[in-house]
């Protein structure tokens, strides 16, 4: 297709050494590890030399231990222990919190947690002894449930600030054992004493990523001091006995990614370069950081330019760093040996273990790549490192091997097979300062193995080091560390110094990976499998998704799809690109309302049949449609980029979600549906939005076919022709003409669906205005079971995230960019109020800005671009004129550049960030890139959430914090469906993070969770979560008290009343280093209407058994058989005294269907700021639990602190 031939872009040339790396990335483990084995095997010789000398080594290390703080507490608190977490957590985000009220709060919330008296102990140490007293005594002070009486709130306030002093102290302490000095003077000042031991250096800088330009230049600027300083005081002849400087590329470029390789090479190769022109002229070396395993193409292109450059010709300090966890390592040693000979250059390769792990198991998780670019086992990594460097050691002409490693057995291996000759510049070990300088001791220097060690030593300030600090602890921690085992006494240093390819020989099959650890397309087995990903890092994917797009047509057509239609004058119009309205996607015909009736009648005649088909049918037509959709990923992912103006990732995520929905409900039905208990509700409507025309599209339209229902689906007017091929498809793979029809058109096409008495449901996403309009629609209409016909609305949302002063502002502003820009701010989901606390307000906020500058908005068919344009003209002008609505009221307005010539012939807004003063500055959702800021004091946190849940929406919500109890208050407070703890708030995956809104935002229930299908039942059993015996406690008081004036009633109610819903806790499947629980809660008020006194106890029975508030609507007689109740049930029992306690109740369960029920709905219809009121009738069959209870999903980011810790304790 010319369009994405114009704008996809050329890909790069690659030699077959780089094609053979890439062909690597994802290699099968067990295939790496056997390919691995024979170089990582020793010789029958170097065996006995490297077992002599591990066991040697080790000895040495444990008899003459100098453990230093932070080994030593993490040898006691383990990472699996509380104590160890909450160590690691203070450590993490102590020293760079502002506020001491916020300090107190984290250091509360930390010592409080666990046993720390019990670490006491004769054999314990000093160290271990003072923490352990130190800590304990702390707890006992602040923490509630151990305080001992009004002495110790008195000692808690006065003592807070000594207890703040001495634990920031200790982190202090833990800081300066990784890091060398504070500046590059210092550091170099106090290298002096290794020195003459007979050690190298290699510098480092501390910080992190940059998000912006500012942070770029600051960090080029701290190299560069670095460079003179070292550079200065250097000695040495050559550049191997000199020290060097590490540098991290993504500190050098806001945007240091595959998708922006066209500017990365024009603006960060000239500041490398000049970077190395420096260590040129000092001769020391200059060693490029291993990041994450997306970045090493674009770190081996900076490479192949820097050894290429004329001006760094003759000079052999170009470095290289490679990490042996990955499972092209070997490939990546193959290209770099390669480059050297053909450059001229000795290219200097440190060769570490990995420092990423953790990361790359989650991220490939969530991306659905076909499996991990790292090893699962540690030996596997052991086996990959000794073959690695056994290739550097055969390739001494073009590299300078540099063997990182803290572990006895790796170094004596590399010892033994370089062979007892050595000279100067051959090779040299490196270690990490703090970690590996008792190792060495016994390595350096002629009375000992004469081999020469260069220690990489981190400078930076203590707000620096906290990332750096904290995947240190992790390391050390590491069930599988060397570092942790060596200070285990029960492991034999016999076991400790193992072989690792004796290790990785034991298990069966050899090379085999982690069975605790699922592959990414696993996670969900054996409900169903994953929907792939597709790794746009990738160059061999890149090549074939834009050899795809070229493929596809240029012109798309839609049109109603029923069975029998007649000819008819239909309106007909062209779908255009919203990124560039010239260019015509293809036409739509629209259904005009009097189709409707027609293909109502052929949905009715459709459905016996349907339903009568097996469940295991149904789901395994919608399976084979998500394995077609699979298939065809490019062709959907094309149309999602020209008819709905996403982004290549957007389109990745869109096409996913929708095989995710297929594969969900065609499992659930498989797995948990019987044709003879679960009976559908007959011809559903469901009408999707245009912001995810496909993912959503197929998600309402899969769900009421599993369950056995026929479809009328009816699209967004904007984004008709991929809804016209997803119909295509699903009809391909064995869904009936009859039963599912396409009916695309306007409102009024809509309005008819609805308005036709034989439609027994209708599932919406949309906004809470039409949503109302259809449920006065539906009102005074019943199914085929009795009940009032069921309308799924998933409308809009305010969404707030909260951020503290204890929040890691770099990873903040990650997510807020994320959560509030992304798909150009057009997600229900999307953060619309940022709520930031002042202490940490302007560093948030400049970052913020500052990342915002960084975004390219533009075409979203070009790679680069990261927001593409909103849909429509209409939507752009109402999002602009709130932006200048605020900006005439003088609210500071800040806007990201757009790329001119691109966005002139689209509706692009540019992310816009809007500094407000309360929330009601914001107005109702502006759909769209524009983020409301609002600063907030620590003390306003508890108003603030009032404020925002006053609002009525309810629909995603987040908050970055350290501190545990304040995350426990927001969300527990915070009314909304989907909660997220320090990460973004969007993106949830499907049976991962079920989506779905309280209040304003919904009605229930989640998509893509376990009540999802039931909702499209007419009859049904009592879902698989009930848990009998499991009654509330005041739900056993009402049945007490009725117990006195009913017996019968209570026989007849218990039952349905003894469901345990109320409990319902499911830690649902998910990535490594993140945690997803759903549970079930009270849907708050339930207005029961009632005629008799019986039918008004009934009704109670089954609210207050879901633990909800009553409010009770008959006549004073009726009422009257309520006054012998006890106070604690009148505390949740009450009469309707006024029209504002009848608007108040979401859920209105009734004793009959009468006129009077449906004028009280067409009452609180009229208010545009009451939700959507769900109507029950109160019959004990077709009632079900759940339909009191509305959903919660709270999704935790468990890595936040810095690493995933229960994934270090795997052994």
């Amino acid at each position: 297709m010319a369009y994405f031939a114009r704008h996809f872009g050329s890909l790069p040339e690659r030699s077959a050494l780089r094609k053979a790396i890439a062909e690597k990335i994802r290699y099968p483990e067990q295939e790496c590890v056997e390919a691995l084995l024979p170089a990582a095997e020793l010789k029958p010789d170097e065996e006995i030399v490297a077992g002599k000398v591990a066991l040697a080594l080790a000895r040495n290390l444990r008899d003459h231990r100098r453990p230093g703080l932070v080994e030593t507490l993490v040898q006691e608190f383990s990472l699996g222990s509380a104590e160890g977490v909450a160590l690691m957590s203070m450590a993490e985000a102590l020293l760079r919190t502002p506020d001491h009220a916020t300090r107190d709060a984290l250091i509360r919330d930390q010592v409080s947690v666990g046993d720390w008296l019990s670490h006491m102990g004769r054999d314990s140490g000093l160290i271990i002894n003072a923490a352990s007293w130190g800590l304990d005594v702390t707890s006992r002070l602040v923490s509630p449930k151990k305080r001992m009486g009004a002495i110790h709130d008195l000692l808690r306030k006065r003592g807070e600030p000594v207890v703040r002093k001495a634990v920031q102290f200790a982190m202090q302490m833990m800081g300066q054992q990784f890091v060398l000095g504070q500046t590059i003077e210092g550091a170099l000042k106090d290298s002096h004493k290794r020195q003459a031991q007979g050690f190298n250096y290699s510098y480092d800088m501390l910080g992190e990523a940059a998000l912006d330009r500012n942070d770029a230049e600051r960090y080029q600027a701290s190299y560069h001091a670095a460079l003179e300083a070292i550079g200065s005081m250097a000695r040495g002849n050559t550049v191997y006995e000199r020290p060097g400087l590490s540098i991290k590329l993504s500190a050098l470029h806001p945007r240091y990614e595959r998708a922006k390789r066209e500017r990365v090479m024009g603006e960060l190769l000239p500041t490398v370069k000049a970077l190395a022109v420096r260590a040129k002229h000092y001769n020391i070396g200059l060693n490029i950081d291993a990041e994450e395993s997306e970045r090493l193409d674009l770190s081996l292109d900076i490479l192949d330019a820097l050894c290429r450059d004329p001006e760094l010709a003759d000079w052999d300090g170009i470095g290289f760093v490679v990490q042996a966890y990955g499972r092209r390592a070997a490939a990546v040693l193959d290209y770099i040996i390669a480059l050297g000979r053909e450059t001229h250059h000795r290219i200097m390769v440190r060769l570490v273990k990995g420092a990423y792990w953790d990361t790359e198991l989650k991220k490939a998780q969530i991306d659905g790549v076909p499996d991990f670019p790292v090893f699962t086992r540690k030996c596997h990594t052991d086996v990959s490192y000794i073959a690695c460097a056994r290739k550097l050691l055969a390739a001494g002409d073009a590299v300078f091997p540099q063997f990182a490693t803290h572990n006895a057995r790796t170094v004596a291996s590399i010892y033994a097979m370089a062979g007892r000759d050595f000279h100067e510049g051959q090779y040299e070990f490196q270690c990490l300062h703090g970690m590996g300088e008792a190792l060495y001791e016994s390595v350096v220097g002629q009375k000992h193995l004469g081999r020469p060690c260069r220690i990489y030593a981190p400078v930076g300030t203590y707000d620096t080091l906290l990332a750096y600090l904290v995947r240190r602890l992790l390391e050390n921690g590491a069930n599988s560390s060397f570092i942790n085992l060596l200070g285990d006494s029960k492991i034999s240093l016999e076991k400790l110094v193992e072989d690792p390819v004796k290790t990785t020989r034991s298990y069966t099959p050899v090379g085999a990976p982690h069975a605790e650890i699922s592959k990414p397309l696993d996670m969900f087995e054996p409900d169903r499998h994953n929907s792939k990903g597709m790794d746009l890092n990738d160059d061999l994917v890149l090549a074939r998704l834009g050899k795809g797009l070229e493929g596809l047509p240029e012109h798309y057509e839609a049109a109603p799809l029923v069975p029998g239609l007649g000819k008819a004058e239909r309106p007909v119009h062209p779908v255009t690109n919203p990124a560039e309205r010239s260019d015509q996607v293809g036409t739509v015909t629209f259904a005009v309302p009097e189709d409707v009736t027609r293909a109502v009648d052929v949905a009715e005649g459709a459905f016996e049949e349907w339903a009568a088909r097996s469940p295991d049918d149904r789901g395994a037509i919608l399976e084979r449609a998500a394995d077609l959709l699979e298939e065809r990923y490019i062709a959907y992912m094309g149309l999602a980029v020209r008819e709905a103006g996403k982004s290549y990732p957007n389109a990745v995520a869109e096409v996913r979600e929708a095989i995710d929905f297929l594969r969900y409900y065609g499992g659930t039905v498989r797995r948990e549906f019987s044709s003879k208990t679960h009976l559908p509700l007959g011809t559903v409507v469901c009408i999707s939005p245009w912001n995810f025309p496909l993912a959503i599209f197929l998600g309402q339209v899969s769900a009421a076919l599993a369950a056995g229902n026929t479809v009328l689906a009816k699209p967004a007017e904007e984004t008709p022709l991929i809804a016209m091929e997803a119909v295509k498809l699903l009809h391909e793979a064995g869904v009936p003409e009859e039963v599912l029809q396409l009916l695309p058109g306007e409102g009024d096409v809509g309005a008819a669906m609805v308005a036709d008495k034989r439609i027994a449901g209708v599932l919406f996403t949309g906004s809470t205005v039409v949503a109302q309009i259809i449920a006065r629609q539906l009102t005074g209409r019943l199914g085929r079971n009795g009940q009032p016909v069921p309308l799924v609305a998933e409308t809009g949302g305010l969404n707030a995230m909260v951020v503290d002063s204890s929040a890691l502002p770099e990873q903040v502003v990650k997510d807020i960019v994320a959560s509030a820009f992304d798909s150009a701010g057009q997600r229900c989901s999307a953060l619309r109020v940022l709520c930031v606390q002042d202490d940490a307000a302007d560093r948030i906020i400049s970052l913020l800005k500052g990342a915002m500058e960084e975004l390219r908005i533009g075409i979203p068919a070009k790679l680069a671009t990261d927001v593409g344009p909103v849909i429509s003209e209409v939507a752009r002008k109402g999002i602009v004129d709130h932006i200048e609505a605020l900006r005439g009221r003088n609210h500071p307005v800040f806007q990201a550049p757009v790329v001119k010539d691109e966005t002139a012939d689209g509706t692009f807004v540019p992310p816009t960030l809007i500094e407000v003063n309360a929330i009601a500055d914001v107005g109702g959702e502006i759909f769209g890139p524009v983020l409301h800021v609002l600063r907030y004091q620590r003390e306003e946190l508890e108003a603030l959430i009032t404020r925002s849940n006053a609002g009525g929406y309810g629909l995603t919500f987040g908050v970055h914090s350290r501190v545990p109890s304040r995350i426990d208050y927001l969300v527990e407070r915070v009314e909304a469906g989907n909660i997220y703890v320090n990460r973004n708030i969007v993106g949830a995956i499907v049976g991962v993070q079920p989506f779905g809104g309280h209040g304003l935002s919904g009605t229930g229930p989640k998509a893509g969770g376990p009540l999802a299908l039931r909702r499209q039942l007419a009859h049904a059993p009592r879902t698989l979560l009930a848990k009998p015996d499991a009654m509330p406690a005041m739900a056993r008081s009402w049945l007490l008290w009725l117990g006195t004036d009913d017996r019968e009633l209570v026989r007849e109610v218990t039952p349905w009343m003894d469901h345990g819903l109320l409990d319902c806790r499911l830690e649902l499947p998910s990535p490594v280093g993140e945690r997803n629980t759903y549970r079930l809660e009270p849907r708050g008020r339930v207005l029961v209407v009632a005629e008799t006194p019986t039918g008004l106890k009934r009704m109670i029975s089954y609210a207050i058994s879901c633990g909800n508030e009553v409010v009770a609507l008959a006549a004073p007689a009726v009422i009257a058989s309520l006054d012998t109740l006890p106070d604690v049930l009148r505390e949740v029992i009450k009469p309707a005294d006024s029209l504002g306690d009848v608007e108040k109740c979401s859920v209105i369960l009734t004793e009959t269907i009468n006129e009077g029920l449906w004028q009280i709905v067409a009452d609180h219809l009229k208010n545009p700021d009451a939700p959507v009121p769900l109507v029950y009738w109160a019959d004990s069959v077709t009632l079900q639990p759940e339909a009191l209870l509305q959903e919660r999903v709270v999704s935790v980011n468990t890595a936040a602190a810095g690493g995933n810790a229960e994934l270090m304790t795997l052994s």
